[in-house]
């Protein structure tokens, strides 16, 4: 048996004791050390977002210790500090051979579609399992999944040297899409958020400017990109009304990344005629998976990103409910994370 914290319905966890996963031949039984919340565990948690998983055990921003392994897995040792690329696939298909695993007809991922790392143990196909270096802090391991995101959100939307960027929301992934981006070489960076404090913080991670008034955002994209507007807007909010205002804030020819979360039937009217003209184009991103995983570990790792705001705010397993329910009155504390286990 093991502890778990269990959601149970949107806005009440159980700490319960539950059977430990059953680790398959090729599977890895993980001993948890620390799990982040991620904005899609708040989401669930507010009944926003997979609400029909629930009850589950949330949970996927996870790092760990090796407790066991399966008979055929040759590739890792028991006693090491591990990972995890959550998104588990079939393998072998079309997306997955392209590392586009969400769209694996056979697709699950842990915490959100099948139980997570809110729990002593998680288990998983080995091959998913990343090992990490022995001397890295639980707390930094534990935002590898959450960078690899913006890790691949770059990528897709094609960031590079010396293009202008503007990211709509300054919280936690909006923070982490701006240090992101410097590292890419984008320039100038463009934050906007209503609340003064995280826009300070944005400056503080490497944002040029930061916007807390919607109003005067279109007005300073415009003098900071010499009148054209952004070559790249990420709505890392799920505002539909944001989404909209993105493709006010492009040039002819920009990119809107789709990146923010929103409920199912959320929509936004594109003008068919202006994106044609304009060659406007748009492309989403969600996740992190495969590769991604690996370069976040390296970045993070070797220091590329500020982590203060991420890692200072700790809850013991037992006090999850408290974590998440007072997680909107510490708008300084970018991430919360939940100590499970020693590292």
């Amino acid at each position: 048996m093991m502890r778990a914290a269990v959601l149970t319905a949107p806005g009440r966890f159980e700490i319960r004791e539950v059977p430990r996963p059953a680790v398959g031949p090729r599977d890895a039984l993980i001993r948890v050390t620390r799990t982040g919340i991620c904005g899609t565990d708040l989401h669930m948690f507010h009944g926003a977002y997979a609400a029909d998983s629930l009850p589950l055990i949330p949970g996927h921003e996870f790092c760990g210790v090796i407790e066991d392994l399966g008979a055929e897995v040759a590739s890792l040792t028991q006693g090491q500090t591990v990972v995890a690329d959550i998104n588990i696939g079939c393998g072998t298909c079309f997306w997955c051979r392209r590392n586009e695993v969400l769209n694996c007809p056979d697709m699950a991922q842990l915490g959100i579609s099948r139980d997570g790392a809110f729990a002593d143990y998680v288990a998983l196909p080995a091959r998913l399992v990343i090992p990490a270096p022995e001397n890295a802090a639980p707390e930094l391991l534990a935002l590898v999944e959450p960078v690899a995101c913006v890790v691949r959100a770059a990528r897709k939307a094609g960031a590079g040297i010396g293009q202008s960027a503007v990211v709509l929301g300054a919280g936690p992934v909006g923070n982490l899409h701006v240090q992101m981006l410097r590292l890419c070489g984008v320039a100038p960076i463009i934050v906007a958020d209503l609340s003064q404090d995280r826009c300070r913080m944005a400056l503080e991670a490497g944002a040029d400017a930061a916007v807390s008034d919607p109003a005067l955002l279109q007005a300073r994209v415009l003098e900071m990109t010499g009148g054209r507007g952004a070559d790249l807007v990420i709505e890392s909010v799920g505002s539909p009304r944001l989404y909209t205002e993105a493709f006010r804030l492009i040039r002819k020819g920009g990119h809107v990344a789709f990146f923010g979360l929103t409920g199912p039937e959320a929509a936004v009217e594109v003008n068919i005629l202006d994106t044609i003209l304009r060659e406007n184009s748009l492309k989403g991103s969600v996740a992190g998976m495969g590769e991604d995983m690996h370069e976040a570990l390296v970045l993070l790792t070797h220091g590329r990103f500020r982590t203060d705001a991420f890692t200072r705010a700790s809850y013991p397993l037992d006090r999850i409910q408290e974590a998440f329910e007072s997680f909107a009155a510490r708008p300084r504390d970018l991430k919360t994370q939940i100590v499970i286990g020693p590292g």
